[in-house]
This record gives C-alpha cells, sequence and structure tokens, in this order.
C-alpha cells in the first residue's frame, strides 16, 4: 500500500479545534501531520482536498443493519453490510446482536464471529451482545436473569470478540455478569431498564460505565407518592460522572431536549451519537424482511417498525433508519456547541467507551481512519473515506458534493 499525502485540508481534532494543513499515511497509520517536504515518500499518492474537511472517520458502536442486511441473518450479511458503511463516513463499527444469545443459537452466535476476519471496508473490533441478561424485551430481545455459565458459552462461542455487552441493572444476578464481562476487558452498557436508584447504583459500581439508546426503553418509574417526581435508572446515570451515555439520533428515539439535557450533566465529552439502525437504514422507504421473524417498515422521516399486524408488536420501533453521517448532521441541527465537540461525539468519544485509543482522533501514530467531507442539501455527505490508509469509498461525483458550510460543521 503507497502512502498518501493529502494536501489543502481543514483538519478536525475532535474535542479541541479545527487547523488547516495536511496529512500523510502510510502503512495505515498517520505518519505526519503537516510534514516536511523531506518526510515524503517519492511515490506517495497525493490529494488535494480543496479546503475540504477532513475528519476521524465516525464510529457506530451500536448498529443492526443497513440496506438490506442484517448483521445477524448470516455471515454472508454481516460482511456484505458493513462493508457498506464508508459511504456514510462510518470506519469502524460493532455489530449489535440481540436474537442470538440463548444456548439453542450458540452455533449461529459462532458462525458470525467467525465472519469478523473476512470484512472489508470497515474494521470491527469486536461485536456488542444487546442482552440476553435483561429486564425489558424491547422488540422482542431475550429477557435472561444473570448466568455465568450462559456467558461463558457467550464469550467462548464469540471466539472472544465480544468487545460490549448490553445488560439491565434490575436484571436478576446481574452485578456478577458485569464484574466477569469487566474482568474479560468488555464494556458494559446499561439499557432495557426499569432500575431503581439502588439497583442502578450497584451496577456501575460493579464497573458498568455507558448506557446505551439513552432513554429509549427505559421507562419512568411509577410515582408511589403523590407530588414527589420518581426517580430511577435515568437520572442516576446522569448523575455518576463515570457513565457516558449514547443516544439515536434521529429525532423520533429521543427527543433533541434529552441530549441538550446529558450534555449539561455530562459535557461534550460524555455523549455518543449512535444509529441503531437496522434493515433498510440508508434506503428508500419501504418494508423489509428481518431474520427476527417480522417484517419492518422503514421511513427516514420515522424509523423502523415493526409491520405484522398479526404481530403482538405490531408498530413498535425496532430499530432506526439512521447512517451516522444523518446522526452527526442533526446534532449540529441542535446543539449550540463548538463543532469540534460535536465530531467528538461521532469519534473519540465511542473509541474511549470500546477502548479504542487508537481511533477517533488525529494524531501521529493514530490508526489512519479519515473521511473527506462534503455535503449535499444541507447534510454531510462523505467524499471519501480510507480505513487503514486505504480508500474504500470514492464518491467520485462532484456534482452531487457542495462544498462543506465552513459555518456550520467547521470549528474556527
Amino acid at each position: 500500500m503507497s502512502a498518501i499525502y493529502i494536501t489543502n485540508a481543514r483538519m478536525v481534532q475532535p474535542g479541541v479545534g479545527t487547523a488547516s494543513g495536511s496529512i500523510l499515511l502510510a502503512e495505515g497509520k498517520i505518519a505526519a501531520i503537516n510534514p516536511a517536504p523531506q518526510q515524503l515518500p517519492t511515490d506517495c499518492e497525493r490529494i488535494d482536498a480543496q479546503d475540504g474537511l477532513v475528519t476521524p472517520g465516525l464510529i457506530d458502536i451500536h448498529t443492526h443493519g443497513i440496506h438490506e442486511f442484517s448483521y445477524e441473518r448470516d455471515p454472508e450479511d454481516l460482511v456484505e453490510g458493513s462493508a457498506l458503511v464508508g459511504r456514510y463516513g462510518t470506519t469502524c463499527v460493532l455489530p449489535t446482536l440481540y436474537k442470538v444469545l440463548e444456548r439453542g443459537s450458540l452455533d449461529q452466535l459462532e458462525r458470525l464471529a467467525s465472519a469478523i476476519p473476512a470484512a472489508r471496508n470497515v474494521d470491527i473490533p469486536g461485536l456488542h451482545l444487546e442482552g440476553p441478561f435483561l429486564a425489558i424485551p424491547g422488540a422482542g430481545a431475550s429477557t435472561v436473569a444473570g448466568d455465568l455459565v450462559l456467558l461463558e458459552e457467550l464469550m467462548c462461542a464469540a471466539h472472544g470478540r465480544v468487545r460490549a455487552m448490553s445488560v439491565s441493572p434490575d436484571c436478576p444476578r446481574v452485578v456478577p455478569v458485569i464484574e466477569r464481562l469487566r474482568e474479560r476487558d468488555a464494556a458494559v452498557f446499561l439499557t432495557h431498564t426499569r432500575a431503581t436508584v439502588a439497583e442502578t447504583q450497584a451496577a456501575i459500581d460493579a464497573g458498568a460505565r455507558h448506557a446505551t439508546h439513552f432513554y429509549d426503553v427505559f421507562p419512568v418509574p411509577p410515582e408511589r407518592e403523590p407530588g414527589v417526581r420518581p426517580v430511577g435508572a435515568v437520572e442516576t446515570i446522569l448523575a455518576d460522572e463515570r457513565c457516558t451515555v449514547d443516544f439515536i439520533c434521529d429525532g423520533v428515539h429521543v427527543d433533541p431536549m434529552a441530549i441538550r439535557l446529558a450534555l449539561a450533566a455530562k459535557g461534550w465529552e460524555g455523549v455518543i451519537a449512535i444509529t441503531d439502525s437496522n434493515v433498510g437504514a440508508g434506503k428508500a422507504d419501504g418494508i423489509y424482511s428481518t431474520p427476527w421473524g417480522y417484517p419492518v417498515k422503514v421511513s427516514e422521516s420515522d424509523a423502523a417498525r415493526v409491520h405484522d399486524a398479526a404481530h403482538p408488536l405490531d408498530g413498535l420501533l425496532a430499530g432506526s433508519s439512521l447512517t451516522m453521517d444523518r446522526a452527526l448532521t442533526n446534532l449540529f441541527e441542535w446543539l449550540d456547541l463548538p463543532a469540534h465537540q460535536i465530531w467528538a461525539m461521532g469519534t473519540c468519544n465511542p473509541a474511549k467507551v470500546i477502548g479504542l485509543p487508537n481511533k477517533g482522533v488525529l494524531r501521529v501514530g493514530a490508526d489512519a481512519d479519515l473521511v473527506l467531507w462534503g455535503q449535499r442539501a444541507g447534510r454531510l455527505q462523505a467524499v471519501r473515506t480510507w480505513v487503514s490508509g486505504k480508500c474504500v469509498f470514492d464518491r467520485n461525483v462532484s456534482a452531487e458534493v457542495e462544498n462543506l458550510d465552513h459555518d456550520k460543521f467547521v470549528s474556527v
């Protein structure tokens, strides 16, 4: 792989700021920023960014599928679907599974985990298991009491490729599960919960440090005393400085006001954008089949919903139609923050949550996962995407891409 020299770029260091300059990529890493002429290999490819914005690639830590592909349907879907995310500025994903997490489906989990090395055009550092140790099923997820034997069976079937697991603080016997996951260096996410303050605090003390699709499937506790506002998992997570949170940034699952509240409690460093995308994300509105026993109706203006009049979950939200470029575009619309802090919510913040220090940043030695951005109709649009220094997506249709709005997407 030849070196790549990107010049005339506006480079975003998430959480820090934006500066004009150049970047040298070599051997899958950022080799130099603003390199001196003598640092340039004679055979490097030169790319003029034409004052375009270059950021680290987006990282989606909660996603079930894209286009017609469901990551847990079969290994082919996982490989073929994840290969598409670069066109949306995403360079790293945790395929999220939730219906193959029982003893009867361990063989399927093993097949999916074994497919990860075959992934192309994207980095997959591991799987996100949404369950099975949950208290509320949501759109059909399993609800199983904490079971260390089952946990070991799941980890073994996944060949050690579990990067994160979502659990409920109010799931019986969940604290030993959290402790064992942390021993294995897997991130523990909290979700699908009606937990009390005490239950939530116990889960955090055991090692849970993040809450996923926050506010969604976090029911408000019942009012036990007239005039006394109930407090539960949401308030406990917001109040604990050890916890970060992520949101499905489609404006359907969560009102933007909830994201602003989390920012007031956590600061920009503690908030992350996810898609929770389902089959149909990135495609035209329509009805798409899933491996879960029901189709979903997908609409960009709405989300993904169960679409089966005979199904007890008919009409229930079942993930989103989001892609990460739309999620970030929405945050730029909703939040009055410096642009580099909003970029952090899709780059360095998720990288920290799942323990990837060489991703989501622009610095020498970091992974060469980058995106050159333009816009179309006011939305972010990837022009080129690199994963480990390899160009995995090149729009190459300049008429479709407008120059980026520097006032909106770029810090000064």
